[in-house]
């Protein structure tokens, strides 16, 4: 019998460890490309509370998450460890929204399991700078924000769109370019290469999360823009800050009105 499309992704989500949380998504998705499952809709929804993550890093209040200065080797390993932990919550956050939202059309299961695949591969390639420089995942304290929204917005496809994918994510689209400038004067072409994956394959990534954000509103007989802000005022409890990498941004499905709005900030907080 050919797997389940939600048992098994039930199933990534639940491992721990990243390594094997990696490759069993790596597998997962080359399962699905090759069309050998099958749609078991019935497969309970997992909690959101139960994601499976590793005991180590430890989690702390964003405040408390210590400054990173790229000047020194220290520094550089605290901004890849960070970034490394991003990079594993998107891919629970990518499983999540495949294994909770059941009624969308198929395309959309492919597309965020495709996504988890990328998020696993950016974590190795982050796991491997790390492990290069004489550190690992788990060394340096994080923070819970990108979980913390993925629990906020389990009532709802069209929030989860709008508040994960082009919120928290688009904002790697911002500050990626700085990040990688400050590295390579910095002297770390490796790193800086590997954000400039990242930043390459995140915006379709976060394209993929306005097109569903426009089918879920065309559902919903909403206007996407005005939807957008709206849900920014009501439903998001941080600022959206500039400066904004706007030509990243148009590509990743961002309107011209929305991202005027964004740059006059008193029209969202």
């Amino acid at each position: 019998m050919q797997p389940g499309i939600f048992e098994e992704t039930a199933r990534c989500l639940a491992l721990q460890q990243p390594a094997e949380k990696c490759a069993a998504v790596a597998e997962l998705f080359a399962v699905v490309s090759r069309g050998q499952f099958q749609w078991d809709y019935d497969t309970a929804i997992p909690s959101v509370h139960t994601v499976g993550r590793p005991d180590r890093p430890a989690l702390i209040d964003p405040a408390k998450v210590p400054r990173r200065r790229l000047g020194s080797a220290a520094g550089r390993v605290a901004l890849i460890h960070a970034i490394a932990h991003i990079e594993f919550n998107a891919i629970n956050l990518a499983l999540d929204a495949v294994g909770r939202f059941r009624t969308m059309p198929q395309q959309f299961y492919f597309d965020w399991l495709s996504v988890a695949a990328d998020e696993a591969r950016h974590f190795q390639l982050l796991q491997q700078r790390l492990q290069q420089l004489g550190a690992e995942y788990g060394d340096h304290p994080a923070h819970d924000g990108l979980w913390e929204m993925a629990e906020k917005t389990t009532d709802s496809c069209l929030v989860r769109m709008a508040l994960v994918p082009r919120v928290l994510e688009a904002r790697g689209l911002d500050v990626t370019p700085g990040m990688m400038q400050r590295l390579l004067s910095a002297g770390d072409q490796e790193t800086a290469g590997i954000l400039r994956v990242i930043l390459d394959e995140e915006v379709g990534h976060v394209a993929i999360g306005s097109r569903w954000f426009a089918w879920c509103c065309e559902q919903a007989g909403k206007d996407p823009g005005p939807t957008f802000l709206e849900l920014l005022q009501s439903r998001y409890s941080g600022t959206v800050r500039g400066p904004f990498n706007t030509d990243a941004r148009l590509l990743a499905g961002f309107s011209a009105e929305e991202m005027a709005a964004l740059e006059s900030a008193h029209e969202i907080i």
